[in-house]
């Protein structure tokens, strides 16, 4: 079946409590005749084995977890679970097995805590009653509770009803008041118990126990519990760290104390699952869903009350631009409206689309120009993170506003001109925030999540925006830093050239080679509008100087830019390339990479060898008129030979069409001559007249009336060349006389139609003969003729 939805993970818990793998494959519902009973199957994608077959018994008790799961045991100490690709098909087995026990599909369980067929699992707990009894809390009873608490969290059943028995009796509280007693007289076995019992219960997946837990009078004691990991030989500081090292910073005072008491306990939570616990298996994840669920609507509770504090907000932003803010609570501000974002991604899209509006009236997108541009790397770094939440959410937004800019501001401070010179300035020796803000900017020119719909003039009006009053920002260091390459034609063919201004500095080549790939996605998104800038700029030419980088990866840049524009097979582009010359340092390079065996050479070669495939034509012919000598040596490849023969084609075909057409006076002077004085009879050559008059042009056939009677309408066969002659017939004569013609000895069957004919043939014209031998495969092609 390769229905997704029916998808699904087989596991079966082994002797160590751990849950193991057994295949992946596709589950159904099918009445088994041999186990005489409604059975899951699950057949292995890979092959079609059988992985699981199991009767659905009227008494087992299945429970279904977070959506994709399905758990169940057949036998003591034999658990199994179905983990769903997919909700929807979890739901119709879940739908299929409640059927088959007569249950409501709305519950997570399909029978009661107290079942019959769960009493033998219950055997090492002293009494099966609806609750777990457990055991007094007391200090000398904390090894019976740790292993009452693990010995559960096999079994689904096991673990509903120690869930209710802790919720019903308060012992949460009492186990952490354990803690403190045991942390007080230094019984680190009895504070090893406690981690066991407190992991355990977190485990148990509860919103129920996590309230307690998470309350501000125990969740600090629970993350005690925790450091005391009996696998570490000294215990952990985690409360030290949450009350000295971590700050909690309000940068405009939090008048809400239910809002600042959900900050706290949600970062507090947020470390529990992220540092201290630890990372849970492939199937223990579904342990700790309700934990993260915990967190998830916490901080969407968090982000709603924020947002609906509107004079919160408005404070935020006003003192985010006042120039008197001092630099350090400035970096708060930026950091606080840095997380608020990252906060606002556990909303709904719906919820976030409302969030984000928010932000741009009260004006985040001017607020972000000003702090851009400041000197604090970190503030910028943080603002850059935001900026990169707004266009992630809505690239139209963010474009919206800039198009408005240039009525009010400067080019200069034009936010998309910030962020060019943010990615151009960057600081860090590997650009890491020059990469983040390049991918940003492509975001924002890409044509394809320009809107059609709402605004069909957003693509152009936004591109003819930016190459007015941003390409040039872009563009600047790398016409900079190729200035002055005038005397490059200066080099001898195939000589090293050590340009002086192709930058060598590291972090300088970086840069460039990132705005040549912004540039190369241009040249494939922007046709006509990059297409003018190149031209105007001569940028191809400025680009192709960074052939001569010492760092490979630049120069690569250089010809994969190159080679995108000769990939598009525009006449425009190719005219601009022969014009200026501009093979010259690609195939300067290639001779000065020597024999090396490289990417450079291969990337060379194979934009070589696309002209070819490509058949270019205008490009061939300027290759190997300009620079066949430099390459012919080149052997190792057939790619240049390749060229020179598509050369070759092309000029014979040249010639042959302007032989074929041309008729000076000479050569009908010659032709008269052996009109009139060839005396050769031929029986058909009335019936070749006939078919040739036909087909000549007017003035022809006047010509040929005028001499028609003088030559007895015996000669005309003699000066055509026939293309009927079957594989058997007398090969070619040549005529002696001084037109060189050659002539052919025609099949005796009067010929219906016959090869082109021209009026003379002249000594150049036999590779043409030979051509059109091979390209005619049909014999029976009638004459063209020009006049």
């Amino acid at each position: 079946m390769s229905d997704t939805r029916r998808r699904v993970k087989v596991y079966t818990l082994n002797e160590d409590r751990q849950w193991d793998d057994r295949g992946t494959g596709h589950v159904s519902s099918t009445f088994v005749e041999r186990l005489k009973g409604i059975s899951l199957l699950v057949r292995a994608e890979s092959d079609g084995s059988l992985l699981l077959e199991s009767k659905i018994s009227p008494n087992t008790a299945y429970q279904k977890q977070q959506d994709t799961l399905i758990v169940w045991s057949e036998a003591d100490n034999y658990d199994l679970a179905l983990s769903f690709q997919e909700k929807a098909g979890c739901d119709e087995i879940w739908e299929k097995i409640c059927q088959v026990q007569g249950k409501d599909p709305a519950l997570d369980i399909t029978q009661d805590p107290i079942d019959e067929s769960e009493e033998d699992h219950f055997e090492e707990i002293p009494e099966t009653t609806h609750l777990v009894e457990l055991p007094p809390c007391e200090l000398g009873r904390l090894e019976e509770i740790a292993d009452l608490v693990t010995s559960v969290l096999s079994s689904p059943i096991r673990r509903e009803k120690l869930a209710l028995a802790l919720m019903s009796e308060g012992y949460i509280k009492k186990l952490l008041g354990l803690f403190r007693v045991c942390e007080d007289l230094d019984n680190r076995e009895g504070l090893h118990h406690l981690y066991e019992i407190v992991r355990g219960v977190l485990f148990l997946n509860k919103a129920a126990l996590f309230e307690v837990m998470f309350s501000d009078d125990c969740i600090m004691d629970v993350v005690g519990c925790l450091e005391y990991d009996p696998a570490l030989v000294q215990p952990k500081r985690h409360r030290e760290f949450l009350t000295k090292t971590a700050k909690f910073k309000e940068v405009i005072p939090i008048t809400d104390s239910e809002l600042r008491q959900k900050i706290h306990q949600t970062y507090r939570v947020q470390y529990i699952q992220d540092i201290i616990l630890p990372t849970p298996s492939v199937f223990e994840e579904n342990f700790l869903s309700t934990l993260t669920s915990f967190i998830f609507f916490n901080k969407v509770e968090i982000v709603s009350m924020l947002q609906e504090d509107e004079k919160f907000l408005t404070e935020v932003f006003a003192q985010l631009t006042d120039e008197a803010t001092e630099e350090s609570k400035r970096r708060e501000l930026v950091n606080f409206v840095k997380e608020f974002c990252a906060f606002s991604q556990t909303l709904q899209p719906q919820n976030r689309d409302a969030f984000y509006k928010t932000l741009a009236n009260l004006g985040i997108l001017p607020a972000l120009e000003i702090v851009m541009g400041m000197d604090d790397l970190q503030v910028r770094a943080a603002a850059i993170d935001i900026f990169s939440y707004l266009v992630e959410f809505s690239p139209s937004m963010v474009r919206e506003f800039v198009m408005q800019e240039p009525q009010q501001t400067e080019d200069d401070v034009l936010l998309i001109n910030v962020v060019i010179k943010q990615m151009i300035c960057d600081s860090d020796p590997e650009l890491g925030g020059a990469v983040q803000l390049m991918g940003l900017l492509r975001t924002l020119i890409d044509p394809e999540n320009m809107l059609a719909s709402t605004n069909k003039t957003e693509k152009t009006e936004f591109l003819s925006f930016f190459y007015k009053y941003c390409m040039h920002v872009l563009t600047a260091p790398l016409l900079a830093n190729t200035a002055h390459d005038k005397n490059s034609k200066d080099h001898p063919e195939g000589s090293a050239k050590i340009n002086p201004v192709c930058p060598d500095n590291f972090q300088t080549a970086q840069l460039l080679a990132l705005i040549l790939e912004l540039l190369t996605f241009c040249v494939e998104h922007h046709t006509y509008h990059i297409k003018t800038y190149i031209m105007n700029k001569d940028l191809l030419r400025r680009v192709l100087v960074l052939m001569n980088s010492k760092h490979t990866f630049l120069a690569l840049c250089a010809l994969r830019f190159m080679r995108r524009i000769i990939g598009l097979k525009d006449e425009y582009y190719n005219r601009y390339i022969i014009k200026g010359n501009l093979f010259e340092p690609v195939i300067n390079a290639l001779l000065d990479n020597g024999t090396r065996y490289n990417l450079l050479n291969s990337a060379i070669i194979e934009l070589f060898e696309f002209i070819k495939v490509e058949d270019i034509k205008s490009l061939i012919a300027h290759i190997v008129d300009n620079f066949y000598k430099a390459l012919e040596s080149i052997e190792y490849v057939q790619t240049f030979k390749g060229l020179k023969g598509r050369y070759e084609q092309e000029k014979d075909r040249q010639s042959q069409k302007l032989n074929r057409y041309r008729r000076d006076a000479r050569s009908l002077d010659e032709d008269e001559e052996l009109w009139f004085n060839d005396e050769d009879d031929d029986e058909d050559g009335e019936a070749v007249e006939r078919r040739m008059d036909e087909d000549f042009s007017d003035s022809y056939e006047k010509f040929m009336e005028a001499k028609k009677g003088a030559a007895n309408g015996a000669n005309g066969a003699n000066n055509a060349k026939s293309a009927t002659i079957p594989p058997a017939s007398p090969a070619v004569t040549s005529n002696t006389s001084s037109s060189s013609v050659k002539t052919v000895a025609l099949p005796a069957t009067p010929v219906v139609k016959t090869a082109l004919v021209g009026l003379v043939d002249y000594p150049d014209d036999e590779d043409e003969e030979e051509e059109d031998e091979e390209e005619e495969q049909s014999p029976r092609k009638r004459p063209r003729l020009s006049s």
